[in-house]
């Protein structure tokens, strides 16, 4: 009788056993899969060169997508999600152009060839025909110039938006840009792609830079030297509202979003010479480390996450 009891008492504490294992796999599966959600430039201790990869909110994943020249950077996701546009940098990073390429990481295309010019920050339009980008360089007279340019997703029908000078362009969901100006300090404003229309949207003696919308559309995340310190700052899509998210004795830079627009993720200088990305909530708390030596992150906004997932199970493939 006593050994019967014993029997049963032991099959019961073997089944809860076996049940919390089963369930506790279940949830560090789920952890271990969060989805991908930013793509950002990365160094490693095995890739001394500056790459693009993907990666879960947390860090806990990361992939290299594609490693096209010493310096790979400034990553945006096309509006079907297939494609990443990106600058590299040749001639001993006197020359920067722009990229694209399948989120597999194949199909690389160089698309923008202007020797000694910065050609950087690409945004794809809503309807992912246009991408617009960056052109910097310096004048005869050695004056630093910025521009806006266009051109088709192949790198056809390139063409200069002259009523506009600055840089850091954004598309927004309506089709207008955001913008930086090369005024001096410089400012956020929105135009038509036509350089029409212009509005500006901070007015301060202070230099306001790289601006970034929320997936929803209605705030823009971006940097600003109020403080005589560059921090990352939100404000509202009419320009309203403007607060400080950072508070730091270290240059932010690269604002962006996380996928649901609750949080605003930023590029901070590590003891290493480089950088880490960081997450905060919009109201400046919580701030946490995500993913180390890496920079310029981005949102991987409207990719499916199943079709990704096969997309980097194939990169593992290669």
């Amino acid at each position: 009788m006593h050994n019967n009891k014993y029997s049963k008492l032991k099959v019961t504490l073997l089944s809860v056993f076996a049940v919390s294992l089963v369930a506790g796999c279940k949830i560090n599966d789920a952890e271990a899969k969060l989805p991908f959600s930013i793509v950002y430039g990365s160094k490693t201790a095995q890739d001394k060169n500056k790459s693009i990869y993907i990666s879960d909110e947390e860090g806990k994943r990361r992939i290299k997508i594609v490693g096209a020249t010493l310096s790979d950077g400034y990553p945006a996701v096309s509006a079907s999600g297939k494609q990443l546009a990106f600058y590299g940098k040749y001639d001993k990073y006197k020359t920067w152009s722009i990229h694209t390429v399948d989120l597999d990481g194949q199909n690389v295309r160089r698309l923008t060839h202007k020797k000694n010019v910065w050609d950087s920050s690409p945004t794809w339009s809503p309807n992912g025909q246009m991408i617009a980008f960056a052109r910097e360089y310096r004048g005869d007279d050695g004056q630093f110039l910025g521009e806006i340019w266009l051109m088709n997703a192949d790198g056809t029908n390139k063409r200069q938006i002259k009523a506009l000078k600055g840089s850091s362009p954004e598309f927004m969901p309506d089709g207008r840009l955001l913008y930086q100006t090369m005024t001096e300090p410089n400012q956020i404003s929105i135009a038509n792609i036509d350089g029409t229309e212009k509005t500006q949207l901070t007015n301060d003696d202070s230099n306001n830079y790289h601006p970034k919308i929320s997936p929803d559309g209605k705030h823009i995340a971006y940097l600003a030297n109020r403080d005589g310190n560059q921090e990352v700052y939100v404000m509202d899509i009419n320009g309203r509202n403007q607060r400080r998210i950072t508070k730091n004795y270290i240059s932010e830079w690269d604002p962006a979003w996380s996928l649901d627009g609750s949080k605003v993720l930023f590029s901070s200088q590590n003891v290493h010479g480089f950088y880490d990305i960081y997450k905060a909530n919009q109201d400046g708390s919580q701030i946490e480390k995500v993913v180390e030596n890496a920079s310029q992150a981005a949102g991987l906004f409207g990719v499916n996450s199943s079709v990704l997932e096969a997309l980097v199970g194939n990169i593992n493939h290669q």
